[in-house]
């Protein structure tokens, strides 16, 4: 008896290896043997999972295979690889199945059987599609099939397996059943029973394909089932024909034996599960006449009996094949056995050893065990035929937890059949089946037979433990955390007046959480809500009409708000008046009408769905809340990642909601996302709750996993607005009426193009309008063409360009990151055609690689990236010909010139990766036979004339092999354009920047523009997210520019506060970065907003002249709120030092602040030519910068300066004048010893009157006496440490004519802001907010923008910011106190509960903007800091204030090279580490680990901060510490930054 469950020997099987490598494959769950042949036998896979980022325990299967590549048997698609499609199963998960099988597809689902009963409607419209659901029964170890007894009537046929082998043996079945029959098959088993059963054996492929039968499986791949609507075709029909018992071979009958049924598109009711077993009298063969004479009968639709004979049929060709039998019932016991159990529940094996093991004088000795295989279709004649006649009585266990019959249902099967039928059965019995440990089952079945016995039996008695855990325990609804963003807003715009129908963990009484959050309940409840509304509002009006109230007051409010109800703004603004006095009246009607009083505000309705909806609109609820005109609103949450968005097949591409809500004509739309743009979500969700009718709000939040970082969904965010594919609008039908367009398009970067596709009237819109799908995915297939189209027309037009010359044909390409191996490739190519060379010079990303065999010679330079990667344009060239099998290069001359650093991985185990790229592509070549031109050339940074020393000896080698060494009269080359030369021609910083901004045919402006626009205070950029796939479209870089503002000391009135909100959200991008120089900075800037910017920025009584540039820059002051009166004095200084040392060009003027009709303001006389008495035409070698610092707080970085100026008191409590220091500067170059970071050298003291000369003196020898020919070493830094402190100081005093005074004494405490409210001298009160890195703006959980806003808004004093990226607020009266407090905590603006390490952290902005980030900063630096955050509570120090920077390359914005602790950017997601820096700022820390990523950084921190918990002195400081201990050696200056680091270097040998 017992091998029916599990004990059988698996011997007999096959052992003939199958596609998927089962050479000895032990299979040990039933969920990997069921994953195994779905994966044959299935085209796609829709594969359940808890989440995204948590595999099922058939997942993890699946995704093994698909990631081998392993083929299937039936799959179609490239490789014969199945498509396996992850689902959350919380999103509706059997959606996916429609556009699949629809489409020809063969499918099959696996899954927990939580999904089951909330997608019942999609259950029985795929009843009539060779589906498969293999479900695994939950909660686990007490699984409930109740969840199978409540679909039993769906339409689909049921199989149930018990063992590992049986699950093996019926997921072959289910997958040939579906198949032949063209009916659905749901799959179901219990894994825990076979937790005892020995592992398996893999499939026999051979045997699977035989029984599957691939004729029939390729005649349902060609076919596919037409969508008149937007409904699933509810009325298909399965037909029948006659089968024989064996399948014949593959070449007999053809099309006429085919066992896949035909498809009937008219209506016609599903044949219920319950049908009668007995044979269709028209199951018959049709007669054999000619259809010219006849006309034929339909043919039959599937029966039972068919069903039936299908899966007898494969079941016969699996015991041929393994001698293992199975039937519809299964028997197990004596042939004579008068008493019987039928088990419906988990590990029915249990039973049969039970009996087996029965002693003579049990009461169940000789009794039999009844199983079910074939549960549906009952086949009640089946059963009987399964039953010894001897039987009497039977004992029905069914294991159902949810009951909703007092009958069990497998007992009514059983009574119905027993009663119908012959036989001697005269006794059944029901009992409820709980859960029954081994040790009980002896007790359990004397219970069950001795109630069977008795002469009145009890029915629905309970056996074993019924109290399981709930499936939902098990399984819970799990959102990710970033997918509250929305509902988030919702709740911040509507508060109590939301009401989100479906929204997970709402309170349902008698509803499970899981069908609680489908659509179908949730529109239900929405109706059921505005119904309940609607009575409430009628109960007002009879309650004012009748006048049963105590008091008066009430009835004039209620008829008030009962002629507002409907009007959400008013009826909200009344609420509370209404509320107040039905409270005070206290009656009974006012008591029964305030327990409602939620009801009072118009509530916003809202259906929250997921984007498994835009699959089919029809079966999702979408059409019918539209159709339904119904004022509600729905919010579509779509997860897909635009990286993602290729993965999934053509004809699955979703349909596009808002389009097809759009059509409809009656519906609001809007298409948002709330990692591009916040306001046009919050503007979007207003607007629906607004519009009167049906609102569709479409949500971007893209995702691989539930834990995905918020940095992971911006990127993905940024890549799919930018492109296209995800177009952020608004659609409002009742804008006609006030003559407003109806479509308003809120992405910048697609607006024309989109523009231009609404007002098409051709065969595209029309199209768009029969088969509404996103326009980005319509013109994918010509985007992915434009690359190849690009590289093929910049071929052809060099070959016909070089036609007609004479000479042999070199071709360059290059690949470069920063532009060094791109001008040695066009000095090369120039270089070659003067020697009579026909060249071509391109980008490797360029060039068609199909044409490499035709080559003659061909070189190729290269630049190194990250870790020994190619850079970004050279990297497609590279993955094309990495893998390449085909290449043959036996005729092509070929050469490879690399750029590295030897230095730039110092540690011996990462030398491999110095110059990677060259040497690997060098090899490669040779490897595909190629002819070296020269060997390898290798340029080295430390060489000492850096890669040029490497390309002096390998360029004249090439010219040899070529034969064109010796020429004569070759040109002089002209010399490099330097900054030097830019700055000189282009008319005190005109240059041609006009013209550029003018030039609409590119986002960019010219390179020399570049340079000059940084004089006018805005950098240009490309964001650097979205680089690659905006090249991938054949698009140029989504160029924008960054504009920093000129504020000096970082002061701000709440006027210029608003406006400068209003430039970062109308002109910007939203946010607004707060600099580490105390000043405002704005990025995303557009080319045709610059200049509207400039001039709002000029508007607010602030410029941006020579924020940027070779000039003198924003001057810094100490923020010193405690010191009102004397931080005036030394603010009217910077001032002053700022005013003196401005550039005079007016070319500013000219350039941004022109009049409206865009002509030139007349400035000094029409003067074309201007003077510079500082700066002269070149003006100053590099940046120059100035600080001011008021001890004893040192949180302008005073030591990091070109200048810095320490302010020092008089005895009179009045400024006296200022230390001057001199030289220092942040900016370094990893690996170039010759650069390093410097502190300022101590000039002496000079008094406050005489200051701004003295920063001007300075200037000027800087100017006089600074490295023009090297940037790198063109800082005042190098020019005093070439020249020597005296001379410098002594060339200052002589050209200033005056002398240092000594120093005056000082003291230095900290570097860091003091957070929180202060009072100074006067009285008045300062706040200073915790700006994390500088950045300001909204997110769903953090409003910040929005709060600084309504504070500046009714702000009257001033806004300081902070050199460390923080902001105060500045002199707020006692009396105004009570409000800035309200406000505050209304934003969560007075929270500084952070760390000390997070409050004494900055970060500079890097990725995505910043053209030189080689790293992460702004958005990485607080993850990391969160991740030792536990440490330091852990060992006390979650308060101690540790500094702590991090900068993204390595020029030092973020001033890195003074902290405690520092990260500097190496490569994306690599940091050089620092340590020992000086807590106030006067001290360079020094390399301690060179290239480290986030699992080094954690694993070196977290110790160290434990020992520097433990074995620190009272006081010490980390970066103290740091050095006593001997961690790292402390640096004196400069000059030995790179000495006695804390990373010995290695040389290469």
């Amino acid at each position: 008896m017992s091998f029916l469950f599990g004990k059988a020997d698996s011997s007999a099987a096959s052992k003939s290896e199958s596609d998927m490598a089962t050479q000895n494959i032990q299979i040990r769950t039933p969920e990997e043997a069921v994953a195994r042949v779905a994966y044959l036998a299935s085209d796609v896979v829709v594969s359940v999972q808890p989440s995204l980022s948590q595999d099922s325990a058939f997942s993890s299967h699946l995704k093994r295979y698909a990631t081998r590549k392993d083929p299937g048997l039936v799959a179609t698609a490239d490789g014969a690889v199945p498509e396996i499609q992850s689902v959350r199963y919380n999103t509706d998960p059997l959606l996916s199945v429609f556009a699949p099988i629809r489409s020809g597809r063969l499918t099959s689902v696996t899954t927990t059987s939580a999904t089951l009963l909330p997608s019942i409607t999609h259950l029985y419209k795929l009843a009539n599609y060779p589906v498969v659901i293999h479900v695994s029964l939950h909660p686990a170890q007490f699984p409930d099939y109740s969840a199978i007894t409540a679909i039993r009537n769906s339409g689909w046929t049921f199989i149930q397996s018990e063992s590992l082998q049986e699950a093996q043996d019926m997921a072959i079945t289910a997958h040939a059943l579906a198949v032949r029959s063209g009916k659905g098959v749901i799959h179901f088993f219990d894994p825990t029973s076979c937790s005892r059963d020995k592992p398996l054996a893999a499939e026999d492929s051979a045997m699977v394909r035989e029984i599957l039968n691939l004729d029939d499986v390729r005649r349902y791949q060609a076919s596919s089932v037409s969508e008149s609507g937007i409904y699933a075709d509810d009325g298909r029909v399965v037909f029948a024909s006659e089968q024989p018992e064996r399948r014949p071979s593959a070449a007999a009958n053809g099309l006429t034996d085919s066992t896949i049924l035909g498809a009937s598109s008219k209506a016609a009711s599903s044949e219920g599960s319950d049908k009668s077993s007995q044979q269709s009298n028209h199951s018959s063969a049709p007669p054999s006449v000619s259809s010219a004479t006849t006309i034929e009968a339909s043919p039959p639709l599937v029966t039972s009996e068919d069903i039936y004979k299908y899966v007898t049929s494969i079941w016969a060709q699996l015991k041929t094949a393994t001698g293992r039998s199975y039937n519809a019932f299964e028997w197990s016991g004596p042939a004579t056995a008068e008493k019987a159990i039928f088990v419906f529940g988990s590990d029915a094996g249990l039973f049969a050893e039970a009996l087996d093991a029965a002693k003579p004088d049990d009461i169940y000795a000789k009794a039999g065990l009844i199983t079910a295989r074939l549960y549906r279709p009952w086949l009640g004649s089946k059963l009987l035929e399964a039953i010894p006649r001897s039987v009497k009585r039977i004992a029905v266990l069914e294991q159902i937890s949810r009951k909703t019959t007092k009958w069990g249902p497998l007992l009514i099967d059983i009574l119905t059949s027993v009663k119908s039928g012959f036989g001697g059965v005269e006794t059944i019995v029901g009992h409820q089946l709980g859960y029954i440990a081994p040790d009980t089952i002896h007790q359990a079945l004397r219970g069950i037979f001795q109630n069977l016995a008795s002469e009145k039996p009890l029915q629905n008695l309970e056996v074993g433990k019924t109290g399981g855990p709930s499936a939902t325990e098990i399984y819970s609804l799990e959102k990710p955390k970033v997918e509250t963003a929305y509902t988030k807003i919702l709740d911040q715009l509507f508060g109590n007046r939301a009401y989100i129908a479906n929204a997970l963990g709402s309170n349902n009484t008698g509803i499970s959480s899981t069908i609680a959050a489908s659509p179908e309940f949730g529109f239900g409840s929405l109706l059921a809500r505005k119904e309940h509304r609607q009575r409430f509002v009628k109960q007002v009006k009879e309650a004012a009409s009748t006048g049963s109230f105590i008091t008066q007051a009430p009835v004039n409010w209620l008829a008030q708000w009962a002629a507002s109800a409907e009007d959400a703004k008013k009826a909200g603004e009344i609420a509370d008046d209404v509320i107040a006095r039905l409270e005070t009246d206290g009656s009974s009607i006012a008591r029964d009408l305030l327990s409602s009083k939620g009801l009072f505000r118009k509530e916003s309705l809202w259906l929250v769905g997921s984007d498994a909806w835009s699959y089919d609109l029809g079966n999702s609820g979408v059409h019918h809340v539209l159709a339904s005109g119904e004022n509600v609103n729905i919010l579509i949450i779509d997860s897909t990642p635009y990286s993602d968005r290729a993965a999934a097949d053509a004809a699955r591409r979703k349909k596009d909601i808002g389009l097809y809500a759009m059509n409809f004509g009656n519906a609001y739309v809007a298409s948002t996302a709330v990692y591009s743009s916040y306001t046009q979500v919050l503007q979007a969700m207003l607007e629906a709750d607004q519009f009167s009718g049906p609102s569709v709000v479409l949500a971007y939040l893209p995702y691989f996993g539930e834990h995905d970082s918020p940095l992971t969904i911006l990127q993905e965010t940024k890549k799919a607005v930018d492109l296209g594919y995800w177009p952020l609008y608004r659609w409002n039908p009742e804008n006609e009426a006030k003559g407003e367009p109806n479509f308003s398009l809120d992405s910048e970067r697609v607006k024309n193009e989109l523009k231009e596709f609404l007002d098409r009237d051709n065969k595209l819109t029309q199209l768009m309008r029969r088969e509404p799908v996103f326009a980005a995915n319509i013109s994918q297939d010509f985007g992915t063409e434009v690359r190849a189209q690009q590289k093929r027309k910049a071929r052809d037009a060099y070959n016909q360009l070089l036609e007609g010359l004479f000479g042999a044909p070199l071709t360059i390409l290059f690949a470069s990151d920063n532009g060094n191996a791109q001008s040695l490739a066009k000095r090369l190519g120039t270089r070659g055609r003067a020697r009579g060379l026909k060249t071509m010079v391109m980008a490797m990303e360029d060039y068609p690689v199909e044409d490499l065999p035709k080559e003659e010679n061909i070189v190729f330079i290269t630049s190194t990236a990250g870790q020994g990667e190619f850079p970004q344009n050279g990297k497609p060239f590279w993955d094309a010909v990495k893998d390449n099998t085909d290449l043959d290069l036996a005729s092509v001359n070929y050469s490879v010139f690399g750029l590295g650093d030897k230095h730039y991985w110092p540690r011996k185990e990462d030398r491999v990766y110095y110059n990677k790229p060259a040497k690997d592509l060098d090899r490669l070549l040779g490897n595909f036979g190629g002819k070296r031109l020269s060997e390898v050339g290798l340029g080295d940074d430390q060489d000492p004339d850096g890669y040029q020393t490497g390309y002096a000896l390998w360029e004249p080698n090439i010219w040899q092999a070529l034969g064109v060494a010796n020429v004569e009269g070759l040109p002089e080359e002209p010399p490099p354009l330097t900054n030097e030369d830019i700055k000189l021609a282009s008319n005190y910083l005109r240059g041609t920047i006009v013209e550029g901004l003018n030039d609409t045919t590119t986002g960019a402006i010219s390179a020399s523009d570049q340079q000059l626009t940084k004089f006018h205070g805005t950098y240009m950029q490309d964001d650097r997210d979205i680089r690659d796939e905006r090249k991938a479209q054949g698009l140029e870089p989504a160029y924008a520019f960054m504009i920093r503002c000129r504020l000096p000391g970082g002061v701000a009135s709440p006027k210029q506060w608003v406006q400068m909100d209003d430039i970062s959200t109308s002109l910007g991008n939203e946010t607004m970065k707060l600099t580490t120089r105390q000043t405002f900075q704005f990025h995303g800037v557009v080319k045709g907003k610059l200049k509207p910017a400039m001039q709002a920025i000029n508007k607010a009584l602030m410029t941006t002249i020579a924020a940027c540039g070779d000039v003198n820059r924003n001057v810094m002051c100490s923020s010193l709120p405690t010191q009102s009166q004397y931080h005036k004095q030394v603010w009217a200084c910077s001032k002053k030092i700022s005013d003196h040392l401005l550039p005079s060009t007016t070319a500013y003027h000219e350039i941004w602040l022109t009049d409206d009709d865009n002509k030139k303001t007349q400035v000094a006389g029409n003067a074309v030519q201007d003077l510079e008495p500082l700066y002269g035409p070149t003006y100053l070698p590099r940046k120059f910068k100035i600080t001011i610092a008021i001890p004893p707080h040192n949180d302008t970085d005073v030591y990091a300066h070109d200048i810095g100026l320490i302010a020092i008191k008089g005895d009179d409590g009045q400024l006296a004048g200022f230390n001057v220091l001199a030289g220092g500067g942040m900016g370094a170059t990893h690996n170039n010893k010759k650069t390093y970071p410097q502190t300022g050298r101590m000039m002496g003291f000079v008094n406050v009157d005489d200051v701004h000369i003295a920063c001007e003196k300075i200037m000027l020898v800087q100017r006089d006496n600074g490295d023009r020919k090297n940037r790198k070493h063109a800082r005042l830094k190098y020019t005093i440490d070439d020249l020597g402190v005296d001379v410098f100081r002594s060339k200052v005093e002589e050209l200033w004519g005056k002398s240092f005074e000594a120093e005056r004494p000082f003291h230095f405490k900290s570097n860091i802001d003091t957070f929180g409210w202060q009072k100074d001298e006067n009285g008045l009160n300062h706040f200073t907010f915790f700006i994390e890195n500088g950045r300001i703006e909204n997110t769903a959980d953090f409003q910040m923008k929005t709060g600084l806003r309504e504070i500046a808004q009714v702000h009257k004093g001033e806004f300081r910011l902070t050199g460390n990226q923080h902001l105060i607020l500045s002199n707020v009266a006692d009396a105004d106190l009570p409000e800035m407090k309200e406000l505050l905590k209304k934003y969560k603006l007075d929270n500084v509960q952070f760390s000390g390490l997070r409050l004494s952290s900055s970060a500079c902005v890097a990725f995505p903007t910043c053209g030189l980030a080689m790293a992460e900063s702004e958005r990485y630096l607080p993850e990391l800091i969160t991740k030792l955050e536990g440490c330091l509570e852990e060992n006390g120090l979650g308060k101690e204030s540790i500094v702590m920077r991090m900068t993204g390359c390595p020029n030092g914005c973020a001033r890195p090279w003074l902290a405690e602790v520092a990260f500097v950017g190496k490569a994306y997601g690599a940091y050089n580490m620092y340590l020992g820096g000086g807590y106030h700022g006067q001290r360079l820390n020094k390399l301690y680990r060179s290239s480290i990523k986030e699992d080094e950084i954690l694993s070196i921190m977290k110790p160290l901060l434990k020992r520097y918990a433990l074995e620190r002195e009272e006081g010490e400081l980390f970066g103290d510490f740091c050095i006593r201990t001997g961690v790292i050696v402390a640096t004196k200056g400069g000059q030995d930054f790179h000495e006695n680091t804390g990373e010995e270097e290695f040389d290469d040998e």
